[in-house]
């Protein structure tokens, strides 16, 4: 990475060197370990919880030794994910990055942007001898990607500060004062593998260079989801011949809009010309359909060895299941300031079929609790009508955005102070550690912030870098005006 092009220098140096640390989600150990030496190398109080999240204290510059202890917090995982032929080991391999234009990337891999910059600038403040502050507490969460984890196992005794600045949004000049909850619904099928009828012949179905994206802040950009698609296809084959499924497999993570996947099935060997006939004229019509959105579609039809399948019946309930399920927005919200912004959503967000066990995955969010609850109640439905085994994680609380928040006008008045126009104030429909603090920390005032970021959990994820400096300045600016205690 090249820092001399790169402004503010200390954070970029600071980034370079987390990406040289592998950090998957729940692998996370040797991000902790660093963290800490960082404390300790630089002689400040350093602490870790039960959980594994890190805590770095740093005491007040001269001159603001009375102001009150403000939290910079940002959590220290990355989502992991690469281009298919891009041979990397998350667990023990660095981030290779690239500069394209303004742009800072990764090279066919997850930059780690989300959440490395906040990373970044929380370490070299802590670093920093030329900067203006009180009381700060530089908090790193564990697992925030596929858990919330370090959030959720947090004591309500391991922050002390005030105020709270996380530093895990992704757009530059918004200022972000609430978010969305959310809980993830797993459906599982357990058969018994078994051979095909005599007489049918097995092919392979495969789409790729979906544009997919961030279950939250991209469920309403009209992207493909290629679950979706590739169950629009074997409904339709399925009304029009017997047929019988092997395998479904796409989409990995809970966050994000499945972009690629995969399905083998066989339909009797008189009919796979028919089958062929289809799949191209469908591949027109979805190519046609998302023309906007997804343009690097690749759609592939190939036949292939034969294998064991599901017994009849789950091929056909499996099949119907996955094209009723809800997916996408469910509801705007119905405040008449932010009627712009989605309520309440969910994402299908992976098929996996292994050893005998199909395990569908879908993640719903909303700001309304009780339509939280609507939406998990509405995926839960379908998949119990088919049989399915359901699970529901514990899920994470929406942030309420604070109308007498100290925090959020000091922040709008050093934006414009610094710049001259006001940011945008609004809340975010994701998830953000923050409706985990809340609950735990009633008292708490937040704001959420960050650089601009594009592509985040996919291996077209990147940094815009003019605007980390805008950020950067923008935190520092805030940190001088935190009230007294």
């Amino acid at each position: 990475m090249d820092k001399i092009t790169l402004e503010p220098r200390s954070v970029f140096e600071e980034f370079a060197k987390i990406n040289r640390i592998p950090r998957p989600s729940k692998k996370e150990e040797k991000m902790i370990e660093f963290l800490v030496n960082f404390g300790k190398e630089h002689g400040l109080t350093t602490k870790t919880d039960e959980v594994g999240n890190v805590l770095i204290s740093k005491p007040a510059t001269p001159g603001y030794e009375n102001r009150a202890t403000t939290i910079l917090q940002c959590h220290m995982d990355m989502v992991c994910d690469k281009l298919v032929d891009v041979e990397i080991d998350f667990d023990n391999d660095p981030i290779e990055t690239e500069i394209q234009g303004e742009w800072l990337t990764a090279k066919g891999t997850t930059l780690g942007a989300d959440d490395g910059i906040g990373d970044a600038m929380c370490l070299a403040l802590l670093e920093a001898d030329d900067i203006e502050h009180g009381p700060i507490e530089c908090v790193f969460t564990r697992d925030e990607e596929t858990g919330l984890t370090g959030a959720n196992g947090m004591k309500d005794d391991f922050m002390t500060g005030k105020y709270l600045i996380n530093l895990d949004s992704e757009t530059e000049g918004e200022i972000f004062v609430s978010c969305a909850g959310g809980k993830t619904t797993t459906a599982i099928f357990r058969y018994e593998p078994e051979a095909a009828p005599d007489g049918f012949f097995f092919m392979r179905a495969t789409l790729k260079g979906l544009l997919g994206g961030h279950s939250g802040d991209d469920i309403d950009k009209k992207h493909a989801n290629s679950i979706k698609i590739l169950t629009r296809f074997l409904y339709k084959v399925q009304e029009e011949m017997p047929m019988r499924l092997a395998s479904f497999c796409s989409g990995t993570k809970h966050n994000a809009i499945p972009r690629d996947g995969e399905v083998v099935f066989a339909v009797p060997t008189e009919k796979k010309e028919d089958v062929m006939v289809m799949w191209n004229v469908f591949a027109k019509e979805v190519q046609d359909e998302f023309h906007v959105t997804d343009t690097a579609m690749a759609f592939n039809m190939a036949s292939t060895e034969a294998q064991k399948v599901m017994p009849e019946e789950l091929s056909v309930k499996l099949v119907r299941v996955l094209q009723a399920v809800d997916n996408g927005v469910y509801a705007m919200s119905q405040e008449p300031e932010i009627a712009w912004l989605v309520e309440t959503s969910s994402n299908l967000a992976s098929v996996q079929t292994k050893d005998g066990v199909v395990t569908c995955v879908a993640s719903q969010r909303s700001s309304v609790m009780s339509n939280l609850e609507n939406m998990c109640n509405t995926v839960r439905a379908a998949f119990q009508l088919v049989g399915a085994e359901i699970i529901h994680n514990d899920g994470y609380p929406a942030w309420k955005m604070r109308s007498d928040s100290k925090l959020t006008a000091i922040t709008v008045e050093a934006y414009r102070k610094l710049f001259g126009k006001d940011p945008i104030v609004k809340g975010i429909h994701a998830g953000l550690e923050c409706g985990l603090f809340a609950e735990r920390y009633p008292d708490l005032d937040m704001v959420s912030m960050g650089p601009t970021l594009s592509g985040v959990h996919t291996p077209d994820e990147k940094l815009l870098i003019p605007t980390v400096k805008l950020v950067w300045d923008l935190l520092l600016e805030i940190l001088k005006n935190i009230p007294e205690k």
